[in-house]
C-alpha cells in the first residue's frame, strides 16, 4: 500500500478510537502506550480471521493452514520432528511451527494448537490425549559397572555416582522407587549435575554415573549396548490398561478446546499417536531386543 494511504487509515482508526496510536516525528514513529495495548489485540483479531477462513476451507477441502506445536526438548528432536515431517508428507498443504523446549508454554498467550507434555500432566481446562506410557530406567555404561560394581537393590544407588538435575525441579518420579524410602526420591549424589537430559544421557553412555532417564530416551543406547539396564524393566503392555491413574507419568498431547484450529489439531494428534505406536516403537525395540531380562552378574 502507498504511504499515504497507510496515513490515512490510521488516521481513521485513530479517530475512531480516540486516541494516538502512534507518535510521530521527524526522525522515526514509535508505538504511543496506547499503540503498546492495541497492537497485540489486533495482531490476535487478525489471527482469529485468518484461522476462521482456514476452518471454513476445510470443510470441502484438503486440510490447510499453520499448526504451532511445542513439544519437550529431547523428545521433540527424537521423536517429535520426525513423526511431523511424516504429517507433512500426507498433508502436504499443512505447515507446521514446531518449537521444542522444556518450558510448560500457556498455549493462550503463544497461541499453540498442540502441545506435546511428558511426565504427570497438571490438572487444567486442556483436553489431553495419551499417546504413549513412559518408564523411567535406571541406566549405566557396561565400563561403569565393571569399574564401580552392579547395584542390586535401588539403595545401593546411594553408594554411586548419580548423575542429577541441577537447576530445576526435577520431574517427579526421578530417583523414585515403589517401597523405597517411604516412596520419595532417593537423595543420590554425584560429580555431575546438568539441567539438560540429553546431556545426562550422553555422560552415562561415556561412563561418568548412572542416570535414571525415561525409556522413549535411553532406548536406542540399551539397545545399541551403550547403556545397560541396572534393574528389571517393568514388561511392555501389549495391550492398553483401560483404567489409568492420573499420577501415571506418560506422553500426552494437549490442546485447548473450540479453537478454530482444532480439526487439523485433532489431525495431528490422531497421527502422533499411530506413529508412536501401542506398545510405543522405543519399548518394541527394548523388548526386541531382550533389554528387560537383563540381570547383575
Amino acid at each position: 500500500m502507498a504511504v499515504s494511504s497507510v496515513s490515512r487509515k490510521i488516521d481513521a482508526l485513530e479517530a475512531e478510537l480516540g486516541a494516538r496510536l502512534l507518535l510521530r516525528s521527524s526522525r522515526q514513529v514509535i508505538l504511543s502506550d496506547a499503540g503498546e495495548r492495541f497492537l497485540p489485540r489486533a495482531r490476535n483479531i487478525l489471527a482469529e480471521l485468518a484461522e476462521g477462513k482456514s476452518a471454513v476451507q476445510e470443510l470441502d477441502s484438503e486440510p490447510r493452514g499453520l499448526l504451532t506445536v511445542t513439544a519437550p526438548a529431547a523428545f521433540g528432536r527424537l521423536h517429535v520432528a520426525p513423526a511431523i515431517a511424516a504429517f507433512l508428507q500426507r498433508h502436504p498443504l499443512i505447515e507446521v511451527d514446531l518449537h521444542v523446549s522444556d518450558d510448560v508454554v500457556d498455549l493462550l498467550a503463544r497461541r499453540v494448537d498442540v502441545a506435546v507434555r511428558a511426565g504427570v500432566l497438571p490438572a487444567s481446562d486442556l483436553v489431553a490425549t495419551r499417546l504413549a506410557g513412559m518408564q523411567r530406567l535406571v541406566t549405566a555404561s557396561p565400563a561403569y559397572l565393571e569399574r564401580h560394581g552392579w547395584p542390586r537393590k535401588p539403595e545401593d544407588l546411594l553408594d554411586h555416582q548419580c548423575l542429577t538435575v541441577n537447576g530445576r525441579v526435577p520431574p517427579r518420579g526421578w530417583w523414585r522407587f515403589e517401597g523405597v524410602n517411604g516412596n520419595q526420591p532417593l537423595p543420590v549424589k554425584g560429580k555431575l549435575r546438568c539441567d539438560d537430559t540429553d546431556s545426562l544421557l550422553h555422560a552415562a553412555i561415556s561412563g561418568a554415573g548412572i542416570a535414571h532417564l525415561a525409556n522413549w530416551l535411553t532406548s536406542d543406547a540399551i539397545v545399541a549396548g551403550q547403556l545397560v539396564p541396572v534393574f528389571p524393566m517393568l514388561p511392555v503392555e501389549h495391550v492398553a490398561s483401560p483404567r489409568r491413574s492420573p499420577d501415571e507419568p506418560a506422553i500426552h498431547a494437549v490442546h485447548m478446546p473450540g479453537r478454530s484450529n482444532q480439526a487439523k489439531a485433532q489431525l495431528l494428534i490422531r497421527h502422533l499417536k499411530e506413529y508412536f505406536g501401542s506398545p510405543p516403537y522405543w519399548d518394541l525395540a527394548l523388548e526386541a531386543a531382550g533389554a528387560g531380562e537383563r540381570r547383575a552378574p
